[in-house]
């Protein structure tokens, strides 16, 4: 509305619909800049929209800084950490993305926690650390309910590459799927 005030959450909703990641950062940037006090919900979200915007343009090392401030802000842990570990794995730190996702996984709520380990999952299965992916990709397929297909198919993509026995039928997974 013409004369509205500009606040920290009318500059997040601006970054939030915005089209380009350019228009994302500077909405964003300008909200983190805002005079106002930021309770920390809007600045963590403000954060991400910055953390987005660097992640399109592929500037990794940019996105992890972001991410870092995420995490120390402790609002929506899970998701700061996992946005940690995709900046950790565009600049080629699996390692340290691992730990990220691990540490997700283990603070996010129930209702994400399938997704933070299946996502673990899928790294170490692509790191080709098949045992360490059937652990994680286990504990998802306990914990999912809607998608829990999606887990199981892994599941039994890793426990066939580790060479486990006791493989279930793909052809049945991907009939789930």
């Amino acid at each position: 509305a013409a004369g509205a005030a500009v606040t920290p959450e009318l500059l997040l909703r601006k970054a939030t619909l915005a089209r380009t990641s350019v228009t994302r950062a500077k909405y964003a940037q300008r909200g983190l800049a805002h005079g106002s006090p930021l309770d920390h919900t809007t600045r963590v979200l403000l954060l991400r929209q910055l953390y987005l915007s660097h992640m399109e343009g592929r500037r990794f090392a940019d996105a992890l800084a972001v991410a870092e401030q995420m995490v120390g802000a402790s609002v929506m842990p899970d998701v700061a950490r996992q946005d940690a570990a995709r900046a950790c794995l565009g600049l080629g730190d699996r390692e340290k993305a691992i730990e990220h996702l691990r540490i997700g996984s283990r603070v996010s709520p129930p209702a994400r926690r399938a997704f933070h380990l299946w996502t673990l999952g899928s790294v170490l299965y692509l790191e080709g650390r098949y045992q360490d992916a059937c652990g994680a990709l286990s504990r998802a397929a306990r914990w999912g309910t809607r998608d829990k297909p999606l887990y199981l198919a892994g599941l039994g993509l890793a426990q066939l590459a580790a060479g486990d026995d006791d493989v279930p039928d793909l052809a049945e997974l991907r009939e789930r799927l």
